[in-house]
């Protein structure tokens, strides 16, 4: 018992400072586990947590949890699964948080109920995808005050397409403001569930969460598997362990698996011994064996990240089976250079990026050099929110200092020649092709759902105008909110748009996106010369009619944020070698006649020439250091 528990180097505080706790859930873990054999399979439940971003998933969580006995019931708001630095200090749910509770049913079963809770915003929608992959089952949350929004209605099309049965749930019910009747009806109208299955609780307050438990149990399917069947575990979350290696959560989809078995990957054919199995409840705790239709960890001694796929299948060596269809690879939708601040530190940033993205499978990287910046890598998110959590996850996580370029989408340019399918991919500026060897150019296009307020109606309209939106649909979903559909250029949406319609909506608005493929364009790339020398960090591409206006501000930011030199600096914005835009900062100047009382008047003027001749060697061979805050002001156009 000892050495197996000493293994947990995560869990070594706990160990020390709560032996007699830890001891009671390992010795339950594997009591309950035991019972939950390939006889009792029926009596495991596997379920998210969906939701539209700040309608309480964490909070029912962590209810959940207490209700069950996994963690001591309190009154501080805790939001266990939310483990994170960066979850807790934006109050958002960044990553999918897996943890098994031990229900005991009025009936007298006790049960395994296995809990993924998921992030609520569009830009962590692959996280959810994971999470769905390895349920039955979910609970489907609505805000009491709110009502549906837009990420309600796309995760619950994604759960239906993953053929999930769902209980739908009407959240805050506590609240002063919540209106359960109209609330029941939207769900009605929208999503098509009969009033009488719909829950009513407070995760705040507790209300409802028994009956809710019962519900899950009684409502939602028990997994497929069969613990006699050859072992098949599917792979769909992972992290990095300095001593143990790469940890990798898993769902036992058939078969039974413990400490010392031999596995291999289906994808990579590479074979390893199982070190460790336990579950997450919530914190990581070793049993003897999992089985069928449970989810948890399994170490196996994996010290290269790359190995960990995502959506992999893995079995005993000398038993293969049919791996499973894994994930759909996401769509990288914003892309950005990040670079080590110093180039001495390239390794060490290059190793924090693998371990990132073993935890984050949504992110793509490609190396990348630039002539300003050196060596670094062009990087893909799924939205700028996205973009800024892995930032700050690589500064709280592995203490690495970056310089992250302006975001900009993937463009697609066909090339002049009779092969029309020599369509090549703009990821950067640097790859932009000339005019001159180009026919056209296209940019990637989405759907945008908005639900608001009738009275927002015309501003948000207009708002999707100037953004070179195009109208698709327009519906009530209740006497006084609309769902409208516009689609509209990704580059348009992907860095103000929904501060913009938050502001313009009073935060009444909700707003989820998805791809819907490329549409012909006019785009141009826009270069920024300080004294003439380009600034490839800071170049961009974008549409035609919005060249000079972004020309003007770029130059206008840049103008605010680079200090004062000793000569003049003048910054530019160019197409195709054409100056559109201009700013000049001027020189921080040095009075050297003070020191000249009277005289003769030629003494001054020489002075003043070689003061002159001296600024014009200066801003010849002086450079111009942008600081950072110069390419953070640019992220907001």
């Amino acid at each position: 018992m000892l050495n197996r528990c000493n293994v947990l180097n995560r869990h070594v505080k706990v160990w020390r400072l709560g032996f007699p706790i830890f001891k009671r859930a390992y010795t339950q873990a594997n009591d309950v586990i035991y019972q939950m054999s390939q006889y009792e399979v029926e009596k495991i439940r596997n379920f998210s947590i969906i939701a539209h971003i700040d309608h309480g998933k964490s909070t029912l969580a962590d209810r959940l949890l207490e209700y069950t006995g996994t963690i001591e019931k309190t009154n501080a708001n805790k939001q266990v699964l939310d483990r994170l630095q960066v979850e807790r200090e934006r109050g958002i749910t960044v990553k999918a948080q897996t943890s098994s509770m031990f229900y005991h049913h009025k009936n007298g079963d006790t049960c395994l109920f296995n809990l993924i809770d998921t992030p609520g915003h569009v830009d962590f929608s692959y996280e959810v995808s994971r999470s769905l992959a390895a349920c039955e089952g979910a609970l489907l949350l609505v805000d009491a005050a709110q009502g549906i929004q837009a990420q309600t209605v796309a995760h619950y099309y994604n759960a239906i397409e993953n053929g999930l049965t769902i209980i739908p749930v009407i959240n805050k019910i506590d609240l002063a403001s919540a209106d359960v009747e109209n609330v029941s009806k939207q769900i009605e109208n929208v999503l098509d569930f009969p009033k009488e299955q719909i829950m009513k609780v407070s995760a705040k307050m507790g209300t409802g969460i028994e009956l809710m438990l019962e519900n899950i149990f009684d409502s939602m399917p028990c997994p497929k598997g069969n613990s006699t069947e050859n072992l098949s575990l599917f792979l769909f979350d992972s992290w990095y362990d300095v001593y143990r290696g790469v940890i990798c959560l898993m769902a036992v989809k058939n078969g039974v698996v413990k400490k010392g078995d031999r596995l291999q990957s289906a994808y990579s054919k590479e074979t390893y011994d199982v070190l460790e199995v336990g579950i997450l409840h919530p914190n990581e705790v070793v049993v003897d064996k999992l089985y069928a239709g449970q989810v948890g960890f399994i170490t196996m001694g994996m010290r290269d990240v790359k190995l960990a796929l995502v959506g992999d299948t893995f079995h005993h060596v000398d038993k293969p089976v049919t791996p499973a269809s894994g994930f759909k690879t996401p769509t990288p939708m914003v892309f950005a250079g990040v670079y080590p601040s110093d180039q001495s530190m390239y390794r060490n940033l290059q190793r924090a990026i693998q371990k990132l993205t073993l935890n984050d499978a949504s992110v793509s990287v490609h190396p990348d050099n630039s002539v300003a910046l050196g060596q670094g890598w062009r990087i893909g998110f799924l939205g700028l929110l996205h973009m800024d959590v892995f930032k700050q996850r690589l500064s709280q996580e592995y203490n690495t200092e970056i310089i992250m370029t302006t975001p900009n989408v993937p463009y697609q340019a066909m090339l002049k020649g009779k092969n029309k399918e020599n369509k090549i991919e703009i990821r950067s500026p640097e790859d932009f092709p000339s005019h001159s060897k180009t026919e056209c150019y296209y940019e990637p296009m989405v759907t945008g759902t908005m639900i608001f307020p009738e009275k927002y109606l015309g501003k948000i309209m207009s708002l999707c105008e100037n953004k070179r939106g195009e109208q698709l649909t327009l519906s009530y979903i209740d006497d006084s909110r609309i769902l409208l559909k516009y689609k509209l250029p990704l580059n348009e949406i992907v860095v103000d748009f929904y501060d913009q319609l938050k502001s313009l909506s009073s935060g009444y608005a909700s707003f989820d996106y998805e791809e819907c493929g490329f549409q012909e364009t006019l785009i141009e790339k826009m270069d920024i010369l300080l004294n003439g020398k380009r600034l490839d960090s800071l170049s961009v591409i974008v549409h035609r009619t919005k060249v000079k206006d972004l020309g003007k501000s770029y130059c206008f930011k840049l103008k605010n944020s680079i200090p004062r030199q000793l000569f003049e600096v003048v910054i530019q914005a160019a197409v195709r070698d054409k100056v559109i835009a201009r700013e000049t900062i001027r020189p921080i100047r040095k009075d050297v006649t003070a020191k000249c009382y009277g005289g003769d008047v030629t003494r001054k003027r020489k002075l003043l020439e070689r003061q002159k001749e001296g600024k014009k060697r200066m801003k010849k061979f002086g450079s111009v250091d942008v600081p950072h805050d110069a390419f953070l002001a640019l992220l907001k156009r």
